[in-house]
């Protein structure tokens, strides 16, 4: 597991290591969250890459005899 160092301007550098496995470049948005004792950051994706990310999925739901 990578270790940083938090620079004097609060900065720090996201690993090469990890930034290859998420596909993270630069200028692209990151969003950071503070859990419980420790930070996590999830890297913002475009809408346009969503596209098709359910296809295939089964959407059959099984219901209750009265709701049909």
């Amino acid at each position: 597991m990578p270790t940083v160092t938090v620079s004097p301007k609060f900065q720090v550098v996201i690993p090469k290591s990890v930034r290859e496995s998420l596909g993270i470049h630069s200028g692209q948005k990151i969003q950071m969250l503070a859990f419980k004792n420790r930070i996590e950051l999830i890297p913002i994706k475009p809408m346009k890459s969503m596209r098709g990310f359910l296809k295939g999925i089964d959407t059959t739901v099984d219901r209750d005899e009265d709701r049909m």
